[in-house]
């Protein structure tokens, strides 16, 4: 049996009838761009998260982009942020033509090291863009001192993030404002493209507007800086508002999951997921590490399981990226994690006698009994 690290088929299966009456209501509705459907999901998401706005956009890149652009982060501007992201998160930022900066990630839990982010500070950052890796948030309370100290307003990546929390806080509730990714794999996911930045601040949601309409109020005037055509599309906003009662049931699928790997490889060599004190991890991913990852992917192969390294490569060392100037070792937590993390399949609706067959394989391969 063919084993994948994600497949929304058996989800889809409990939520076809719902899915497909979210569409009809859409097309029944008359109205098709930023209608009825796009306003209420807007609404319910930004109330989930205690936020006062939401604006929707096309997808998780475009949310990063326009959250820097409503920011008032431009051309010629640094933004500090992680190398071990996915590409898209610094790809925004080269969008404006802003600077990416990097700072060391933690070896205990893949997080931005607060302890390194006033080093990388100077008189160009405008920003600081905080991942929520794997699932969790990154040490707020010490990246927010900093950002306080320094003036500057927080961008959170809450790609990964959904509904996890810290301190009892919902992800996304920590900065000025926050980027959201629907991409269909997402512990919230739609299906197709889709993203949100999130926010309390009217200022800023009264720029992210204008930004995802071409910089427009009124149907045909620009008024004030040109923007992009960056619209949530109202099918995937109504199939959004359909699932989003269902996110916590969502997490908690993936938390039993989570368990059941953590008590079953427990005694191997794997180096499985630590949460970060005071944080309430969502498992977008389940990443283990070790020394002989790629040995083993490719003796897991055999069994028909497919797994996935988020990321084997970090963004400093892409040739894309290589007029940034970082050289090998800039980062070394970052890069020695590189070379060994690996993501077990994990999605809510993963049935139990395949993480079975995921855990025996492993321990077959790894040579433990």
């Amino acid at each position: 049996m063919a084993i994948r690290v994600w497949n929304y088929l058996d989800e889809y299966e409990e939520e076809r009838a719902d899915i497909l009456d979210a569409v009809e209501t859409v097309f029944a509705s008359g109205q098709l761009i930023l209608g009825p459907s796009v306003r209420a999901f807007e609404e319910e998401f930004a109330e989930y998260h205690g936020l006062r706005h939401c604006a929707g956009v096309d997808n998780g890149t475009n949310a990063l982009v326009l959250g820097l652009r409503a920011l008032g982060v431009g051309r010629g501007d640094e933004v500090v942020t992680v190398s071990n992201t996915a590409a898209p998160t610094v790809v925004a930022i080269d969008q404006i033509g802003a600077t990416p900066v990097f700072v060391d990630v933690r070896e205990s839990d893949y997080l931005m090291d607060a302890d390194r982010l006033e080093d990388a500070i100077t008189e160009r950052t405008r920003c600081l863009l905080v991942v929520h890796l794997y699932g969790q948030c990154a040490d707020m309370d010490a990246i927010r001192a900093v950002a306080e100290r320094n003036d500057l307003p927080i961008l959170e990546d809450c790609a990964q993030a959904h509904g996890a929390r810290q301190g009892g806080r919902l992800a996304g509730t920590f900065g000025t404002a926050a980027a959201f990714s629907f991409y269909p794999t997402k512990v919230l996911g739609a299906y197709g493209d889709g993203g949100a930045v999130a926010t309390s601040d009217d200022a800023t949601a009264a720029a992210l507007r204008r930004l995802r309409y071409y910089g427009m109020e009124d149907r045909y005037y620009v008024v004030s800086t040109p923007g992009h055509n960056s619209r949530l599309d109202a099918v995937q906003a109504e199939i959004l508002r359909r699932k989003l009662p269902r996110l916590d049931a969502y997490v908690e699928g993936r938390r039993r999951v989570a368990r059941h790997y953590a008590e079953a490889l427990a005694d191997t060599e794997l180096v499985l997921p630590r949460t970060a004190e005071g944080n309430e991890h969502v498992y977008y991913v389940y990443v283990a590490r070790h020394p002989r990852r790629d040995e083993i992917l490719a003796e897991l192969a055999a069994y028909g399981i497919s797994l996935n390294v988020s990321y084997p490569w970090p963004v400093h060392t892409m040739s894309g990226f290589a007029h940034l100037g970082y050289e090998e070792g800039a980062l070394p937590v970052t890069e020695r994690l590189a070379a060994e993390i690996f993501s077990l399949p994990m999605y809510p609706s993963l049935p139990e006698e395949r993480q079975d067959l995921v855990v025996k394989a492993l321990r077959d391969v790894l040579a433990v009994p």
